[in-house]
């Protein structure tokens, strides 16, 4: 017997009919979201079905390729999305955002899962898959967050730039300050999630096993680790962008290529 309750899709239809409460606010405060709601809770269901069909597959294959295929579309997935959350954009911007997200979260889950919790095969993919996903999921919001915040900045701070540079400030002089304030935007979701976690908020991870009936000092242990991951990830991943578009907007001669920054 489960030491879980288990979910039918009774339950499910069920649950649903309480997304009308968010209908029904949009129709009288006649805010127009009954179309987008409607989509958003078909599409989630759709999407997250679809993957527990292929994760089950997944799971019953226990191959290394078949896992790698797997967590490198989701790498793929994510990186366009880290890209195509920001408002201004400049040429190569999209190959930045998802070596950005590679690089980080493929070497903290490498890490993490070789080197901390030692799992055997590296590839198992109850491990991998999950976890990957929770990396993947932040070090995205981090890279988007930096990416947006940096490219504003310096279209906000063009001049001061340019003034710098004009009275012999190097390039980096020039941009350091704007670099610092994109990465601390894109660290303050993780550091503030961190700051409130098992006080204000459970963990989706942690309460997840719990419901399933796994021992709950060793779920709680099991979110500390994934949160020191996803603060890693997010933070390398944060840096690699603005570094990126250091790159790709300061010459080596010290000039500021501002008219490579396009807003949509």
């Amino acid at each position: 017997m489960p030491s879980y309750i288990e979910i039918s899709y009774l339950d499910i239809a069920l649950a649903s009919l309480l997304v009308l409460a968010n209908g029904l606010i949009s129709f009288f405060l006649k805010l127009k979201l009954e179309k987008s709601l409607l989509v958003a809770a078909v599409r989630m269901v759709v999407q997250l079905l679809l993957i527990g069909y292929i994760l089950k597959w997944v799971f019953s294959l226990d191959q290394w390729y078949v896992v790698l295929f797997i967590i490198g579309i989701m790498t793929l997935i994510a990186g366009m999305a880290a890209h195509n959350r920001n408002r201004v954009q400049y040429g190569g911007m999209r190959v930045d955002a998802l070596v950005s997200v590679w690089v980080s979260s493929w070497l903290i889950a490498l890490l993490g899962l070789v080197l901390v919790l030692q799992v055997q095969p590296w590839y198992k993919p109850q491990y991998v898959i999950p976890i990957m996903g929770m990396i993947l999921g932040n070090t995205l919001t981090g890279v988007s967050l930096g990416l947006d915040r940096i490219t504003h900045e310096l279209i906000q701070k063009r001049e001061q730039v340019e003034m710098m540079l004009s009275l012999g400030a190097t390039r980096w002089e020039a941009y350091k300050e704007p670099a610092q304030n994109a990465v601390m935007a894109g660290m303050m979701p993780t550091i503030n999630s961190m700051m409130v976690i098992g006080l204000v908020s459970l963990p989706g991870m942690m309460t997840g096993q719990i419901l399933a009936g796994q021992d709950p000092e060793q779920a709680i242990r099991y979110q500390i680790i994934v949160m020191f991951f996803l603060s890693a990830a997010s933070a390398i991943g944060c840096v690699l962008a603005v570094l990126f578009v250091f790159r790709r907007l300061f010459s080596k001669s010290h000039s500021f290529m501002y008219w490579k920054l396009q807003e949509k």
